[in-house]
């Protein structure tokens, strides 16, 4: 109860934490946004770019925010000043507005996944005709009763946990959907490579075809690596102000990056697979999830399980990563004004709900032209501001900051864990490769 309502918490294990964190980063970029962006770049080759750049810059990135966090036992804006000698918690600052931007899309996201859930149950969705499968989806999302409802409970649910504490709630819901998340997703792996011409989407996804291979596909790789491990939100920062002094972070960021890789190697064998047996375009889009899957499952034996299991799959993502993007606003309000974690919760999560959610759910009906700023839906602003601007900022400040400011902190703990020359490179790394390389994804982005 005391974490519940007064203290921040810590991890109960080490093993929480990891699964915690690998949580935070297995959400809907690895299952949902992954295969489709594979599948658009070539396959192969992008899988070895995207693996290269997880374990060097992405996990370079992903150590300083969680030695940031370990190091000062702070949120991002009070880690950042504590850490900086109050010259730096204006980097804090751009992290909370992050997650809070963040939260408010993706909510809505979340909601989907509840409402195809019910639609798998029901056996609607359950067609190979595309148009109606696109109708119903286009439909659903400019429903503004039913996009509101469903935002809602998602975001309840993701409120429930938070406010359990840092131990009974994020790390045992982790403990339970992380394992279950992956049982799942071997499931679904299995059914979609025993489907007749499944094999020919397995070679298409581990055989690089270097004719593909470009600046634009390496920057795409570089900035999905560094999406999906949650770097540049404060996230990491956050989970790490929990940790104790013994775990090792090395080893434990290691072991993050890693099944944050499984998740979206086997996100692949479980989509491209299905998609070249059925003969569907593999650079369909962000429509691979919630229009081309239902098809692929109506199609096969036992479809309608199969679609209940995926969207199921689906929404253990979306939360364990919903999780990570509400706790660190929450630690912000315990950290920087004291406040109870009942408090902090229930006050982030109401004020995001109706300043952000709001505008995100209702972006896709009629209202939506009414509502454009700078061209932009509330939901595309929100996604573009946060993970094009904000992300990346935040992820190169946190890269400086430890391999600039507080290096002479950071390194003592680095020289237990690492070689010398390693260490070296890290540093090289983190203070001058890491920040140029997002800053040059950041700019391409933008420019589009």
């Amino acid at each position: 109860m005391t974490d519940q309502l007064t203290s921040r918490g810590n991890w109960g294990s080490r093993i929480g934490f990891i699964l915690a964190a690998a949580g935070s980063a297995v959400g809907l970029g690895a299952i949902w946004k992954f295969p489709y962006v594979a599948g658009a770049n070539g396959g192969g080759v992008f899988l070895l770019v995207y693996l290269a750049c997880v374990f060097s810059v992405g996990v370079v990135m992903m150590l300083a925010e969680m030695m940031i966090g370990r190091s000062a036992k702070k949120s991002a804006t009070s880690a950042y000043r504590a850490l900086g000698k109050g010259k730096w918690h204006w980097a804090g600052w751009i992290s909370v507005l992050c997650v809070y931007l963040i939260l408010g899309f993706y909510c809505v996201v979340g909601g989907w996944t509840i409402a195809y859930i019910v639609e798998a149950i029901k056996g609607d969705i359950l067609t190979t005709d595309a148009k109606v499968l696109s109708d119903t989806f286009t439909n659903f999302i400019a429903d503004p009763t039913a996009a509101l409802i469903y935002t809602a409970g998602f975001m309840a649910i993701t409120a429930l946990i938070v406010v359990a504490g840092v131990q009974a709630g994020i790390e045992r819901i982790c403990k339970v959907l992380m394992p279950g998340l992956f049982i799942l997703m071997l499931f679904l792996v299995y059914r979609s490579l025993s489907l007749p011409g499944a094999i020919e989407g397995v070679m298409y996804f581990i055989t690089p075809d270097w004719s593909k291979l470009s600046i634009k596909m390496v920057l795409d790789a570089l900035g999905l690596a560094v999406f999906s491990l949650s770097v540049g939100a404060g996230l990491m920062i956050a989970y790490g102000s929990y940790l104790s002094e013994e775990t090792k972070i090395v080893n434990a960021g290691l072991w993050i990056a890693g099944l944050a890789t499984m998740a979206s190697v086997l996100a692949g064998l479980m989509i491209l697979p299905a998609v070249f047996a059925f003969h569907v375009d593999p650079a369909a889009g962000p429509g691979l999830t919630f229009i081309t899957m239902p098809a692929l499952f109506a199609q096969m034996a036992g479809g309608q399980l199969l679609a209940l299991v995926f969207f199921s799959l689906l929404l253990f993502a979306a939360v364990t990563s919903s999780i990570s993007i509400l706790e660190p606003a929450v630690a912000f309000l315990i950290d920087e004004y004291s406040m109870g974690r009942l408090a902090a919760t229930l006050w982030v999560s109401i004020s995001n709900f109706l300043i952000l959610c709001v505008p995100a759910a209702l972006s896709f009906g009629s209202m939506a032209e009414s509502m454009k700023v700078f061209g932009k839906t509330p939901f595309d602003l929100m996604d573009f501001v946060a993970s094009n601007l904000l992300m990346p900022l935040g992820g190169m400040f946190a890269a400086v900051f430890v391999g600039w400011t507080i290096w002479h902190k950071i390194k003592p703990i680095l020289e237990d864990e690492m070689h010398k020359h390693v260490l070296t490179g890290y540093r090289l790394l983190a203070a001058v490769v890491a920040p140029l390389l997002i800053a040059i994804v950041a700019y391409m982005t933008i420019k589009g």
